[in-house]
């Protein structure tokens, strides 16, 4: 019995050393190639009651974003996101004290945890999908460094139907490439991620709008374009 556990355990050892390989490996290859396509990106397409048939994106290089829209989600989605090691404890201590009040159960992740998710998986709220995901999140955190992770994040986010990317919102919504946006564009881009389907930046509802001014103050609060000498 006591070789036949070892064996087992041997075996399961193995597998665990063959997915730790394979994953570093993929996480150190995107640290220099861009990923090429998502799996959110072939869920929304294959999806038919999306009515997504198209998938619009346009890598845009960190140097080549405005520094209005890497502030516009740092503000809005993860303002601890250059001192964080890809978990924000606090804010997700916080969000357990609400649900265990009666609450609903809001989001705490980081910009980190929601690019591991969008690169390397699938949208789902199980358990197993977190565990996995907090797996992807150290590996970029400890390979890929904060400025690569706000790179592809910028690049990989869905910002509308079959739109992926801020440069694509832009010239979508405003007719300005990633690069030229604006402040006021960028919050407003910002102000439509939780769901960017329904939401427009073109014609933002007076939640948007209200959002949007949230946002700027925020960016005014931690210093302007200046905060991203944080970022390595």
């Amino acid at each position: 019995m006591k070789r036949i556990l070892r064996k087992i355990s041997f075996f399961i050892l193995k597998i665990l050393l063959v997915i730790l390989i394979v994953t570093t490996a993929w996480v150190a290859l995107y640290k220099f190639v861009n990923p090429p396509i998502t799996p959110l990106m072939l869920i929304r397409f294959f999806d038919k009651d999306s009515g997504q048939r198209l998938i619009k994106t346009d890598w845009k290089n960190y140097d080549d974003i405005s520094n209005y829209m890497k502030m516009a989600v740092i503000a809005s989605e993860d303002q601890k996101f250059p001192f964080h090691s890809g978990f924000d404890l606090h804010s997700i201590e916080e969000a357990i004290d609400e649900k265990l009040e009666g609450e609903r159960l809001r989001g705490a992740s980081t910009i980190s945890q929601q690019t591991a998710k969008n690169v390397f998986l699938w949208p789902s709220r199980s358990w197993t999908r977190k565990g996995i995901e907090a797996y992807f999140t150290v590996l970029i955190e400890k390979i890929w460094g904060k400025r690569r992770i706000l790179e592809v994040y910028l690049n990989v986010i869905e910002t509308g139907k079959g739109i992926y990317g801020v440069d694509e919102a832009g010239e979508a919504y405003f007719g300005r490439s990633a690069k030229n946006l604006d402040i006021v564009d960028s919050a407003l881009i910002a102000a439509i991620l939780p769901d960017p389907r329904v939401m427009s930046p073109k014609n933002p509802s007076e939640h948007i709008l209200r959002k949007e001014k949230w946002i700027i103050e925020q960016i005014g609060n931690l210093g302007g374009t200046g905060y991203l000498k944080n970022i390595k």
